[in-house]
């Protein structure tokens, strides 16, 4: 009754949230107006008359002096943020903010994409991973930071950027890939239940959950983990060739600081740093994708996580984490 109580709550939400807006939202905010805003309140209060007088006054000479026309348009940094699932869901919205920016960008403007994965399928990160591969085919200076974690599928992507900084705890790495599954047959064999599965093509399904696994089958799927392995080293060594490869790709994560020795990242800074130094010298915008929630999709892909068969299974067991 509580599960039933519960379903009915979440669906009831969800209808609410689609009947909100005909379309999907493109939400553009400036960043510098934001931070001058967070500025002006704490100078009110900390500053005396005087000195909050002279503070207006010269901000306000700032400002007049940015808004005089500019024999070239200057550059502007656009900001979005990936915040990585074991699906790689957020790619939907990434590839909406990059289509769009695509047709707005001049020469001179920046990207930075604030990354947190610890990873997930491998289709779905290397999907992410191409998207970022779009800004850099248009010569856009793409930079990545790292506040918490970029691990595996995540740094999948973080390989692709110009220039990827890292927090000093940040976790940094796991270039690997695993593969695992629970096996029921000997419960269902010891409760005398049979189980039947029949296949096409001598490899269309290796390791199984209810079936008696064969040593072959193991062979072969550890081939193809070992094979998605040696992609994802040969991705990082094209997008980062003076990376010494070998000590790195063990699947082992390093902490930010050791990540910068290693030649895993290029500078230890936090994103919020960032910001601060670009405002002050580019106008910076916010970028975020904001889809209409489907009704219809949320049902079936909360059915479809039932059970899924095929290639959707073994993608599903190989994951870059």
């Amino acid at each position: 009754m509580v599960a039933l109580a519960a379903l009915a709550i979440l669906i009831a939400g969800a209808v609410r949230e689609s009947r909100r807006g005909d379309a999907d939202r493109l939400e553009i905010k400036h960043v510098n107006q934001r931070l001058e805003h967070a500025a002006d309140l704490l100078n009110a209060e900390l500053l005396n008359n005087p000195e909050y007088k002279r503070y207006e006054k010269q901000r306000k000479a700032e400002e007049k002096a940015r808004q005089k026309p500019r024999a070239e348009p200057g550059a502007r940094l656009f900001v979005l943020d990936f915040d990585g699932d074991i699906e790689a869901s957020s790619v939907e919205s990434l590839r909406e903010e990059i289509s769009a920016l695509l047709q707005v960008v001049r020469p001179g403007d920046e990207v930075l994409l604030r990354l947190e994965s610890a990873g997930g399928v491998v289709h779905g990160y290397g999907l992410a991973a191409s998207q970022l591969r779009r800004l850099r085919d248009r010569s856009l200076r793409l930079t990545i930071a790292i506040d918490k974690v970029a691990a595996s599928g995540g740094y999948l992507m973080a390989s692709v950027a110009d220039h990827i900084v890292a927090a000093p705890f940040a976790i940094i790495g796991s270039i690997g890939v695993v593969g695992q599954l629970p096996n029921f047959s000997r419960l269902l064999r010891d409760n005398k239940i049979d189980y039947e599965l029949h296949t096409a093509g001598e490899y269309k399904r290796t390791l199984t959950m209810f079936g008696e696994n064969t040593d072959a089958a193991r062979a072969k799927f550890r081939e193809e983990l070992e094979q998605v392995h040696t992609l994802f080293k040969r991705f990082v060594a094209e997008n980062r060739p003076k990376l010494v490869l070998e000590p790195v790709t063990t699947g082992e994560y390093w902490y930010g600081t050791q990540a910068l020795s290693l030649g895993l990242v290029d500078e230890l800074k936090t994103s919020d740093d960032l910001l601060l130094e670009s405002a002050a010298k580019m106008d910076v915008y916010e970028l975020r994708h904001r889809p209409k929630r489907d009704l219809r999709k949320w049902l079936l892909g909360g059915l479809a996580n039932l059970g899924v068969g095929g290639a959707g299974l073994r993608q599903k067991l190989m994951q870059l984490p």
